[in-house]
């Protein structure tokens, strides 16, 4: 249905004929030929990534040691970062690491932290009773094998300051039983303007989230909550392959039982997204209000599960909630390859979503092939972004094919 591919080289799409409802390719060599015209034409094509960083990864020396490499960042790229045999980046022996596991205490984890060391999660599942706090610049948090972090009294499972050069990759997020208001929060508003001096340039060092995933409800058996999953207050900060699910299926699934308002919020400005998911939130999937911002693919399924039209209402006269809000005072935003489908569920509900996308009209804001799809239920969207696209619902369905808007404004 979907797939986004950055900073890669391809031989050749497959599908019907390069994929589904939504290809997105970024830097990409051998990327299809752009063009965004019906159901398996969906391919948006950016031919650099503007700017993107690896993830940390382990690895052995030619001595046999262990030492954890952090890639550089790259702007303006096309393929791969490696392929030389070369990669711009700088290596951290294991023994400037704090390696943990489940049984290690919070406390000992963050005073680590701010005695200089980096993190390592092994695998396991973590529950913390209060938040992991990053208190330095450049600091890498890598989890192994998807560790698990749960929060357990209503705190956030991890809490990153400084919004220079912190790498946190490579983590499983659960909603703990007592509501969190964030499950993570990022940086400090404002923090490196103010202290530029001391912790440098976040423009040139940015904050680095890869590959981390959150999850409302679906495991544990007990109900869980969190009110936002990720709040990204760090200017210049990278997001890659983040995903954000309020659980449809699996255990302690329900409207009032794996609760959830917003998945992603990004306040920073100058924020640039790759790979973005988030799906089944309660309220909007994303609000973004920095300026500046990138986002490059976007997947959203709304939640199945409203029992009521009056319920899903963002207000008196707007019927659900956009999944995509770009904020009214935002002047900058690029968005590419973003798509929003209706699975409705309640057998006994008929629910409409005025637009998938809302932000203002202005030159400054712009959308690049993006799109609906109504695939089952009653109700469904009646536009595309700000009342523009045709509607998408089950009075006018489009046999789930896209409902398509090239260009907005």
């Amino acid at each position: 249905q979907q797939f986004m591919v950055r900073n890669d080289q391809v031989g050749g799409a497959a599908g019907c004929p390069d994929g589904l409802w939504n290809m997105v390719y970024s830097g990409t060599v051998g990327a299809p030929a752009p063009v965004f015209s019906g159901q398996c034409e969906q391919n948006t094509v950016l031919a650099k990534s503007p700017v993107s960083q690896e993830k940390p990864f382990l690895y052995t020396d030619a001595k046999g040691k262990f030492q954890v490499f952090v890639p550089s960042v790259q702007k303006n790229t096309v393929g791969t970062s490696w392929s030389s045999g070369h990669e711009a980046g700088h290596s951290i022996p294991i023994s400037d690491f704090f390696v943990a596991n489940p049984s290690t205490s919070v406390l000992s984890i963050t005073l680590a932290l701010a005695l200089g060391k980096n993190l390592i999660l092994t695998p396991g599942v973590y529950n913390l009773n209060q938040s992991i706090i990053v208190s330095r610049p450049d600091t890498v948090v890598l989890g192994l094998g998807d560790a698990t972090v749960v929060p357990q009294r209503g705190n956030a499972a991890m809490i990153v300051l400084p919004d220079n050069g912190v790498s946190v990759s490579g983590l499983l997020i659960d909603a703990g039983k007592v509501n969190s208001p964030v499950l993570l929060s990022l940086g400090t508003r404002g923090f490196s303007g103010i202290l530029g001096g001391l912790f440098g340039n976040s423009s040139h060092d940015p904050d680095l989230v890869s590959d981390v995933f959150f999850r409302i409800g679906g495991a544990a058996t007990t109900s869980t909550s969190a009110t936002t999953s990720l709040i990204d207050n760090a200017d210049g900060s990278i997001l890659d392959d983040v995903w954000a699910w309020r659980a449809d299926h699996g255990n302690a699934v329900g409207w009032t039982v794996n609760k959830a308002d917003t998945g992603v919020v990004v306040n920073a400005d100058n924020v640039t997204a790759y790979g973005l998911a988030v799906e089944h939130y309660q309220k909007n999937e994303v609000v973004w209000s920095g300026n500046g911002g990138t986002d490059v693919f976007f997947q959203n399924e709304l939640p199945y599960d409203p029992p009521s039209q009056s319920v899903w209402n963002a207000s008196r006269t707007q019927l659900g909630y956009p999944a995509f809000v770009v904020s009214p005072s935002v002047k900058t935003f690029n968005g590419y390859g973003m798509g929003s489908y209706v699975v409705f569920n309640q057998t006994t509900a008929t629910l409409y979503d005025d637009m998938a996308f809302q932000a203002p009209k202005r030159q400054g804001v712009q959308f690049s092939n993006i799109f609906t799809i109504w695939i089952t239920g009653s109700g469904g969207f009646n536009s595309v972004i700000n009342g523009t696209g045709g509607a998408d619902n089950s009075v006018t369905p489009a046999s789930q094919a896209p409902i398509d808007v090239v260009s907005y404004p």
